[in-house]
């Protein structure tokens, strides 16, 4: 393929980021990547990726720019003040794969459409915490111009096991919205069922034997369940991650309609409050049976 080994740029090295950068180098795309801390890139380098001295030398170095920040502010910051979206060579593709909800998403296209007309942007938010990203099992929710998909096969299938084409540019995030809703009240169902049978006096691994292997339990929750039983709440999808990803779908849905929702973000941040915030979504079990052992 004509374009199997274009030079792909990551913008942002944290978590996720790194995961996906090394996805890159293990499938032989040439990488380039840069971090507003450069320690975050020392692990990529010496893989053999390029580290860029700034947004707009890693974007000028690239024909595909990956983002992967935590907000739109962030994306829009390294866009437009850090000159990541001047440097861009026309014809070049800014994949924008953080979550940042529908709003910021009209944001960077807005952005696109009265700075750099010619350059090709794809909304490809993606589904899967560390653990898909770092074994390349991501699921990618794609939009944009479907004339360029030929060129980010060979990235997409080095990041994920699936990649689903939506429509134009911002139906992913919409996609993306509506799968971490989903992925919220799955978790609250493990929170919460645990944190009541533990206060009703059972066992974890009771709960799991009476679950498991029946069609109440997707295997997401299965290997949450299996986790907290082990006492296991080290960060594969962070709560205050999972948070914001709630409160996108609130700012861009209405509160007053989704009242479960919200109820669950309010939930969600006193557990953060708490400074729970880095670790697992499901710190929220042994929050409310701490929450329950006090009253």
């Amino acid at each position: 393929m004509a374009h199997e080994r274009e030079p792909v740029a990551f913008l942002g090295i944290g978590t996720m980021g790194h995961a996906m950068a090394t996805r890159a180098l293990w499938a032989g795309i040439p990488t380039i990547v840069w971090n507003r801390d450069p320690n975050a890139t020392r692990g990529l380098a010496e893989r053999g990726a390029v580290v860029a001295d700034s947004a707009a030398d890693a974007a000028r170095r690239a024909a595909i720019v990956v983002t992967m920040v935590t907000d739109a502010n962030v994306v829009l910051a390294i866009a437009k003040d850090q000159g990541m979206l001047a440097a861009l060579a026309p014809g070049a593709i800014w994949v924008q794969m953080s979550t940042i909800g529908d709003a910021g998403m009209k944001r960077v296209e807005s952005l696109v459409r009265a700075e750099r007309p010619d350059v090709v942007l794809i909304d490809a938010p993606v589904s899967g915490s560390k653990e898909p990203a770092e074994q390349g099992q991501l699921t990618i929710f794609a939009s944009g111009p479907d004339s360029v998909r030929s060129r980010l096969g060979p990235l997409f299938d080095a990041l994920g096991r699936r990649t689903i084409w939506v429509g134009p540019v911002g139906t992913g995030s919409k996609l993306k919205l509506v799968a971490n809703t989903w992925l919220a009240l799955a978790a609250e169902a493990v929170n919460v069922s645990v944190a009541l049978a533990h206060q009703l006096g059972l066992e974890t691994e009771t709960l799991i034997d009476a679950l498991s292997d029946g069609p109440l339990v997707s295997p997401w929750q299965a290997a949450k369940l299996e986790r907290i039983a082990r006492d296991d709440f080290s960060v594969q999808f962070a709560l205050s991650l999972a948070l914001k990803d709630v409160h996108l779908a609130l700012e861009d849905a209405g509160s007053e309609r989704f009242v479960s929702l919200a109820a669950l973000a309010e939930e969600w941040q006193e557990v953060v409050g708490l400074g729970f915030g880095e670790s697992d979504l499901t710190v929220v079990a042994q929050a409310l049976e701490q929450e329950g052992g006090r009253e």
